[in-house]
């Protein structure tokens, strides 16, 4: 016999009903619906019709069965028998929280009403979850639930000596503190060539994000050097980049703060995930259709804010300024 777990639905119960009025037993039922026994039994039993004062009534009705087995997993639902895990889903969702972080943060704080990700995705797209919109918080902001499409690869040629395959394993497997990618955020061709660089720390996904009014290398490169000058050496040692003409002076970005660069190969920007990824994240704040003249820099820093306040699931749950924090200061106190 097929095996499934899945719960009976109206269609079911009303051949349940419809049998069992004809005598069949709880086993031929069970072998018709392709279920094993001991499902029928307990769908007989948990949703019979009882009424204690007119026995004769007491029965088992497809529809009512299905009412009484709807309103109990709704009785079960934590989100909805708890208001202030509700709440608090709700305000973390709308503050930029993912449902995988807010379960994993609930989890590392050990709440006493814990959920899933998946209760959190279920009741985003719920009935109560489209009545507020919430699926306009959610990381891809999709009214259903579907993949993101991968986002065009583009590039250009670079030197061989600064090509990633030369990177150091350390930086690649995220071992050594200090390492950093680097991209631009774009808008849509009518706001103009304003932009915004997007920079991540690759062990603490640490963000930090600059305003450009063009593309024009040395200005990009001046906003990295008074983004990063302040920081010890240790914790700025490379910037990865992919091959846009925005980076090609490199070299006054290495004279003036020390940084290796190293660069992708020609239209791999997948190199780099880590910033890609980061730039995904941002969209929420920063669409394609927002007007970059009209981001000042407080907005930039808000968006920092969230970004880096928000418990990530590669860092146990802790969020990158946190881990920021403790690797800059092992690194002043190694330093000192």
């Amino acid at each position: 016999m097929k095996r499934t777990y899945s719960h009976i639905d109206l269609d079911e119960r009303r051949k349940i009903a419809r049998w069992r009025m004809t005598g069949l037993s709880v086993e031929s039922i069970a072998e018709k619906l392709g279920r094993h026994r001991s499902t029928i039994f307990r769908e007989i039993k948990r949703n019979t019709f009882i009424d204690n004062d007119v026995p004769d009534l007491n029965g088992y009705y497809c529809v009512t069965a299905h009412d009484i087995a709807c309103d109990r997993r709704t009785k079960l639902r934590k989100l909805a028998r708890f208001s202030d895990v509700r709440q608090s889903v709700i305000d973390r969702i709308v503050h930029g929280w993912s449902p995988q972080q807010i379960a994993g943060r609930m989890r590392l704080e050990r709440h006493p009403i814990s959920v899933s990700h998946e209760t959190i995705y279920k009741f985003a797209y719920s009935p109560d979850g489209h009545a507020i919109k919430l699926w306009r918080h959610l990381p891809e902001h999709r009214a259903r639930r579907r993949p993101r499409h991968a986002r065009r690869k583009h590039g250009q040629r670079f030197s061989p000596e600064l090509n990633i395959l030369r990177r150091p394993d350390v930086v690649a497997e995220r071992k050594q503190f200090g390492h950093w990618e680097c991209d631009l955020i774009q808008f849509r061709k009518k706001f103009g060539k304003a932009n915004v660089t997007s920079l991540v720390e690759r062990v603490s996904r640490f963000a930090i994000f600059l305003r450009n009014n063009d593309r024009q290398s040395r200005p990009v490169m001046d906003g990295l050097v008074q983004a990063l000058q302040a920081l010890p050496h240790l914790a700025r040692r490379s910037i990865t980049f992919d091959r846009g003409t925005e980076f090609t002076d490199w070299p006054y970005l290495q004279a003036s703060i020390g940084a290796q660069t190293w660069f992708c190969d020609p239209q791999s920007p997948w190199q780099k995930g880590t910033v890609e990824n980061t730039n995904g994240r941002v969209r929420k704040w920063l669409s394609r259709e927002v007007d970059p003249l009209s981001v000042t820099d407080a907005d930039l820093i808000d968006v920092c804010n969230r970004l880096n306040d928000t418990p990530r699931k590669c860092l146990g749950y802790r969020t990158p300024a946190e881990v920021f924090r403790k690797k800059l200061l092992a690194q002043m106190r190694y330093a000192g």
